[in-house]
């Protein structure tokens, strides 16, 4: 299955996808369903563009009740970035009163590649939703994230092929006392991920949301050395549950996670994409398993070589 498909479900309510132009659908209660709005440069209904659809949803639901909004193609995504979908997210900010979820990104690869998706700084839709509690976005190629305060934001997801270090460093350096769930797709070097250990230093030193239960630092070209700041950071003693798949992870981050501090007090530890020995893999089973903790080592990967290198893959980039 691809780690990058539609989203089926926002904010504990499935998916719809708003109707084209002419399209016979009777529509649900504005506020059962996460509506899915997305513009198609390349098909029949390419001469409706985003701004044109989300008028027509404005005016065919109650915005008063729209609780999920998910953003899909806004038009060419490779050419036009995400800005049009902010700026109308922030102009309707007096009618969609109830919004509380919000997903900015969602394509898959048969409409376009996840480092191709153009987005742009997202902050103005978290000041403009005080009350939002959920925000996701999928493409970092020209998104900007500078720190921002939101009292009520829970969870917060970042899914890219390459997040730039200066949207992890803008995550970290912002203010979200309710954050419960936090998880950055980092992505490799090639596709604009440059974020270092350094950059999450502040983030694994606990206290910065103190909220946190949920950890996940994933699909990373440097899953070894993040898997060994992890090991000690103090940031693990408040979380529920740790995701560290999709990178490159060898037995150097599995040998730093089983010398280091206890993980037997999570509920969950997903190191699933790895690039572990099997008997590895069943010493970290055994080690963080016996007391409990549903522990994820599926998926095995084997590295691809050229003569003598090796060279190990994430399992999301381009």
């Amino acid at each position: 299955m691809s780690h990058v498909e539609h989203l089926q479900e926002l904010h504990g309510l499935p998916v719809f996808d708003f109707p084209l132009p002419g399209e016979a659908r009777e529509l649900p209660a504005a506020g059962t369903v996460a509506w899915r709005l997305a513009a198609d440069p390349y098909g029949d209904s390419s001469n409706e563009k985003f701004g044109d659809i989300w008028d027509r949803f404005l005016d065919s639901v109650d915005p008063a009740g729209v609780r999920a909004v998910v953003v899909g193609a806004w038009g060419e995504v490779c050419d036009d970035n995400s800005s049009v979908v902010v700026r109308r997210l922030v102009d309707a900010r007096d009618r969609l009163t109830a919004l509380r979820a919000v997903f900015v990104g969602d394509l898959e690869m048969e409409e376009s590649e996840i480092s191709w998706i153009e987005q742009s700084d997202v902050t103005p839709v978290l000041e403009a939703y005080p009350l939002l509690e959920e925000f996701g976005i999928r493409g970092g190629t020209g998104l900007r994230f500078p720190a921002v305060r939101h009292e009520g934001l829970r969870t917060l997801r970042f899914e890219a092929g390459g997040l730039p270090g200066e949207v992890v460093r803008g995550v970290v350096a912002s203010g979200f006392p309710a954050l419960e769930r936090l998880e950055l797709w980092l992505g490799v070097s090639q596709y604009g991920g440059d974020a270092t250990v350094a950059d999450l230093a502040p983030l694994l030193a606990g206290g910065r949301f103190p909220a946190l239960r949920h950890l996940g630092l994933r699909n990373s070209e440097i899953q070894d050395e993040i898997a060994a700041a992890v090991a000690s950071a103090p940031v693990v003693a408040q979380l529920d549950s740790l995701d560290l798949s999709m990178g490159t992870l060898t037995e150097t981050g599995a040998a730093a996670l089983l010398q280091g501090q206890p993980l037997t007090h999570l509920r969950r530890l997903d190191l699933s994409h790895h690039f572990l020995e099997e008997a590895v893999a069943e010493r970290v089973r055994t080690a963080f398993g016996s007391a409990g903790t549903e522990v994820d080592v599926s998926g095995h990967q084997t590295p691809h070589t050229w003569g003598d290198e090796e060279w190990r893959y994430v399992a999301v980039s381009e």
